[in-house]
């Protein structure tokens, strides 16, 4: 493990370097890199490996969110409040079941498979999202945007995994009725962020009580976090909760009641996000089979293409009513483009779990990783400094 894990750090350091040399996202190159060294590339990694270092993306995610709760004003999100709940939602769930539906017409699927396709789609990746918009909120640029896409996003992902677990139990018939799976999703978030706000308050108040280094802090908060994600998995047979939700709400209770504490937290995550990340993309891409996404062809590219341009359609129905420019809220959409962290993690499940259609659900999975990814990391990329304002330059 420690040689696997070398071989990542140094070469999807490399990759990322050359690509932002070339003024592309760096999270390409590593992407690229892990495809390349992967089970289906040079074979530098095996299948075994990639499958025993899983935990890592987990770790990866971990701090990326709680880096996001911790760029989280409360006075700035109580300004995008309604628009990034619609955002949490809306967009996800008019992909999702406009997916389903183009598959029973294109793929000959049933609406239930549709909807377990749709759902693994629908979900916006935030190891690709987050970071662009905490860079962007650190910039003062874009006012309240970025703000509301970080919390839109990393809601997005748990209605999307909720509505996929809830459809793909139907499918193989060990789940519950299409309204237990509509009750499941606002309990799974609101007992995500309950169990994070109790958390955050605790840990604030032992942060308060006892003077502790800012690198205890982060090995408290982290290790803390780690055993969330550890009580979800042991508990998700009976209840789903939204731990990653959970995570970052501790990172917003904590600027909210201590905020010095809270900033001097985030500049050390920051400083592990440079190895989390190339360790997550780097294993994104190794788990990326590109001759499976062929298997889809067009008919893939249909359904992906055709799913974009409702969710698109969902962002600008959320963004409604708000006063948002078209060159605004055109970046919103090219935001919540990007797919791949959730798409590698569970593409493979339906077939795993017997699904007749998991093959085909799969190559779709993998060729939305390789369309979406590149299109939204370049895109946010090149529109960021033509479609944002300065805050200073706002009025």
């Amino acid at each position: 493990m420690a040689t696997s894990l070398g071989i990542i750090l140094i070469v999807g350091l490399l990759a990322n370097i050359l690509v932002t040399t070339l003024k592309l996202p760096g999270l390409l190159g590593m992407l690229v890199a892990g495809i390349a060294i992967g089970p289906f590339g040079f074979g530098w990694l095996t299948a075994e490996t990639v499958t025993e270092l899983a935990d890592f993306r987990k770790i990866a995610l971990i701090i990326i969110l709680l880096r996001a709760g911790l760029g989280l004003k409360k006075d700035e999100l109580a300004k995008v409040g309604p628009a990034a709940i619609k955002m949490s939602f809306l967009p996800g769930i008019l992909e999702g079941f406009s997916i389903a539906a183009i598959a029973t017409y294109l793929l000959n699927f049933s609406f239930i498979e549709g909807c377990v396709l749709g759902f693994i789609i629908a979900a916006v990746s935030p190891a690709v999202v987050v970071p662009k918009m905490l860079e962007l909120v650190e910039q003062r640029k874009g006012g309240k945007l970025p703000t509301l896409i970080l919390a839109g996003a990393s809601a997005d992902d748990v209605v999307a995994i909720t509505l996929f677990s809830s459809f793909l139990g139907i499918a193989v018939g060990s789940g519950g009725s299409l309204v237990q799976v509509a009750v499941s999703i606002p309990l799974s978030i609101i007992s995500g962020i309950g169990v994070g706000v109790l958390l955050g308050i605790i840990l604030v108040k032992l942060f308060v009580r006892w003077s502790f280094r800012d690198t205890n802090k982060v090995i408290i908060l982290l290790g803390v976090s780690f055993l969330m994600i550890a009580v979800q998995n042991a508990i998700k047979e009976q209840f789903e909760i939204a731990m990653l939700l959970g995570v970052m709400t501790i990172g917003f209770i904590l600027l909210e009641l201590v905020p010095e504490k809270a900033n001097r937290i985030a500049k050390k995550l920051n400083k592990l996000w440079v190895g989390a990340e190339i360790i997550l993309f780097v294993l994104v891409g190794a788990q990326v089979d590109p001759s499976v996404a062929i298997t889809a062809g067009d008919v893939g590219i249909a359904v992906i293409a055709l799913g974009l341009v409702a969710r698109s359609v969902g962002v600008l129905l959320s963004l409604a009513g708000e006063r948002f420019s078209a060159k605004e809220q055109l970046f919103a959409v090219v935001s919540y483009l990007p797919k791949a962290t959730v798409q590698a993690a569970i593409g493979a499940v339906p077939l795993e779990m017997g699904l007749a259609s998991g093959n085909t659900i799969l190559a779709i999975a993998v060729l939305s990783i390789l369309i979406t990814a590149p299109v939204g990391a370049i895109g946010m990329k090149l529109l960021a400094p033509k479609c944002l304002l300065d805050e200073q330059k706002e009025f």
